[in-house]
């Protein structure tokens, strides 16, 4: 009944309107272990594609001045990866479309030189130099070296329902669509960061994967999710939980929909649904977030028919980096998005039973992937 996975929503969605104007990521981020010294290490990785009927025999890169004044918008494979921490970097490869092997349809996979992403792989290297980051702005990245070699067995889905359904996908309803796949992931494998190796187990990767494709991004912007979980009732670790929230603005048809948040919370097997677009579920949703001098703290309450979910989380602003994306349209409207994988705090779960809130548990969440931001005010 639950764990609702659909491999055809992790297709490539660049076709029609899309392969002009139309994003597509497939985003993954887990934990590894430094191989010295044991300790934890949070990497993410993504390969982001952009209006491949725009292809160009080079990478077209939106943000470069030549670009802009011709009036040329972004066209390439973009593989993104990088580290959180205090000495967190994003890293950018880009490729021109005819260095691209992309089989679009269910299982996906997509494969650039020695790059390569699929429902159960992930393989690939990025070197950037200082000098280069420095001469290229228009990359929209740090310096650093990253290689990877990593499986993935992707647990438990979060399937946003008809939001994301083949009808409201073949009309282009929404400018930003979500579907996770592995909200619980485990991953295995190696990844070596500027010359250190990380070794990367099922058990301790806390993995997650999902993708989002549009013609536009959200903007606010939230993501919180995490399965690195104990619960207060047990004092145990909960071995098959994970909470996933996202979401922000959306845009259905153009017009805004003001701030809706997706939410779900898999607790040992149950399903606390908390999304805006399963009507029968009366989903009501609060949510703040605070950037402190130091802390970025989101609070989130979330409330359905049949229970409550409280989140609040915290991270350090010295772990985090402000994650760089272009739109489609070549502009680059979100330049304080705040993102990173070392957030932790604590979700209270309530059934509702005969008019009042029950605590069925209070969790605490490490290891949460966390992301907040608004667009430049025009």
């Amino acid at each position: 009944m639950f764990n609702h996975h659909d491999i055809s929503r992790n297709a490539c969605m660049l076709h029609g309107p899309l392969a002009h104007h139309g994003y597509d990521w497939w985003w993954h981020s887990f934990t590894a272990q430094d191989v010295e010294t044991g300790e934890d290490k949070a990497f993410f990785i993504e390969f982001f594609v952009c209006n491949p009927a725009l292809a160009e025999e080079e990478p077209v890169l939106g943000q470069l001045p030549a670009n802009r004044e011709a009036g040329k918008k972004p066209s390439y494979l973009m593989v993104k990866a990088g580290t959180w921490g205090e000495d967190h970097c994003q890293l950018h490869r880009f490729f021109a479309w005819k260095d691209v092997n992309l089989h679009g349809d269910a299982p996906y996979r997509v494969e650039a030189d020695d790059c390569l992403a699929s429902e159960t792989m992930l393989k690939g290297s990025i070197t950037i130099t200082p000098e280069e980051a420095a001469a290229h702005p228009e990359w929209m990245c740090d310096f650093g070296s990253l290689s990877w070699d990593l499986t993935i067995d992707k647990q438990i889905a979060f399937n946003v329902g008809y939001g994301a359904s083949k009808p409201l996908r073949d009309a282009e309803a929404f400018a930003m669509y979500w579907h996770a796949e592995g909200m619980k992931s485990a991953y295995q494998g190696t990844i070596t960061l500027n010359g250190r190796e990380y070794s990367v187990t099922p058990e301790k990767s806390y993995g997650y994967a999902d993708k989002n494709w549009g013609r536009d991004f959200t903007s606010p912007w939230v993501w919180l999710s995490s399965n690195c979980l104990i619960s207060q009732k047990t004092g145990k670790q909960l071995e098959n939980s994970v909470f996933d929230i996202g979401g922000g603005r959306p845009k259905i048809y153009f017009v805004p929909l003001d701030r809706r948040l997706l939410g779900v919370f898999y607790y040992e097997g149950k399903e606390y649904d908390f999304n805006f677009s399963k009507i029968h579920l009366m989903v009501k949703t609060e949510f703040s977030f605070e950037e402190k001098e130091d802390l970025v703290i989101w609070h989130v309450r979330q409330e359905n028919i049949h229970a409550v979910m409280e989140t609040e989380v915290f991270c350090r602003k010295k772990e985090m980096l402000l994650v760089n994306y272009e739109a489609p349209d070549g502009s680059k409207k979100h330049n304080r998005l705040w993102n990173g994988g070392t957030g932790w705090g604590s979700v209270k779960l309530y059934e509702k039973k005969n008019g009042a809130l029950e605590l069925i548990d209070e969790i605490e969440a490490t290891h949460i992937g966390c992301e907040y931001g608004e667009y430049d005010q025009e």
